[in-house]
């Protein structure tokens, strides 16, 4: 690996470990002195945590299932797709993973591909149909190494821990709006815990920006490893993700908008597509020389296709094996 790549990964890593730190500082912050301004007892501020909490976790670990149902996901068959267990199981080898993930299909159109699981259910990686008949095996290694990234950096906890902070301070901020504007205007209180509450309310909106920014760095670094795992990931996966954006591009509207709810954890998003009769190679060219605004992608679960193509090209000469540790 050159020395380049190596502090590539090195900022990489650096800067989730700091978005995750100064997140949960902020909202540690946040939330002391909230019991101390407002006087509330610890049982209604634990009570609120631990309601988000058991929500949260209820959902992490029954929630494959209910992707399964939704998105009709079915275990690979082991013969007609044989090759996709094979590849799976020769990328978790090279990354190291202990347990093997369960291979699927997820009986949908849109093309795209992700990874999820819990202990209940074991970690999972999914292909969808659209994916599975339009794009060339190589290429498609590379989404799967990039899927198994995911499952190697435990991002899907690391995400679900995140997240779970704008919830806890929207649903206290609703709760003290709620109690400010119905439980007796302003005696005892009542017009700061209203103003409190709102103020809550937004800033949870802002949590959620960085929750986004965390989506963002998670599929830099899934790309990162893609890219040095496959022998020339890096251009396959280019080639992919144009490729899955072209496709997209020939799925009808209402059925990109019923992934919305699962558009984080995709390996490209759905709303994002183009002319599907592009040339593969043009398009990432243009790409590569787009100068997106630093603010393009704020609000977005995913980098900008520009930014990932460019984070890309820095792992062009990367080959073999190697993993990311």
């Amino acid at each position: 690996m050159t020395a380049a790549v190596g502090v590539s990964l090195l900022k990489l890593r650096l800067t989730m470990v700091g978005v995750w730190f100064a997140v949960f500082g902020a909202a540690a912050l946040v939330l002391t002195g909230i019991i101390l301004y407002l006087g509330l007892p610890a049982f209604y501020f634990y009570g609120v945590i631990g309601f988000v909490l058991a929500l949260n976790l209820i959902q992490w670990l029954f929630g494959p299932y209910i992707i399964n149902a939704v998105y009709h996901a079915r275990p690979a068959d082991n013969v007609s797709e044989g090759w996709l267990y094979e590849s799976v199981r020769n990328l978790a080898q090279r990354s190291g993973l202990s347990r093997e993930p369960k291979v699927m299909i997820a009986e949908i159109d849109l093309p795209n591909a992700f990874a999820y699981g819990s202990p209940v259910t074991g970690p999972m990686v999914a292909v969808t149909r659209g994916i599975l008949r339009r794009m060339p095996r190589d290429e498609l290694e590379s989404v799967l190494a990039h899927e198994v990234g995911h499952l190697k950096h435990r991002d899907v906890m690391v995400m679900l821990m995140i997240s779970l902070l704008p919830a806890i301070i929207y649903y206290i901020g609703y709760s003290l709006y709620m109690s400010g504007a119905f439980g007796g205007g302003r005696r005892n209180g009542g017009g700061y815990a209203l103003l409190v509450g709102l103020a809550l309310m937004v800033l949870s909106f802002v949590f959620n920006i960085f929750v986004f920014l965390m989506s963002r760095l998670r599929e830099y670094y899934a790309d990162s490893h893609a890219a040095v795992v496959v022998p020339g990931g890096a251009r396959k996966l280019q080639r992919a993700l144009v490729r899955i954006m072209a496709l997209t591009g020939r799925v009808r509207p209402e059925e990109r908008v019923r992934t919305e709810s699962l558009k984080m954890f995709f390996i490209s998003d759905p709303e994002t597509f183009v002319d599907p009769d592009v040339n593969i190679e043009g398009v990432i060219d243009r790409l590569r020389r787009t100068k997106p605004s630093p603010l393009a992608d704020l609000f977005s679960t995913h980098p900008h296709p520009a930014k990932r193509i460019q984070h890309l090209d820095k792992f062009v000469t990367a080959y073999g094996s190697v993993e990311i540790v």
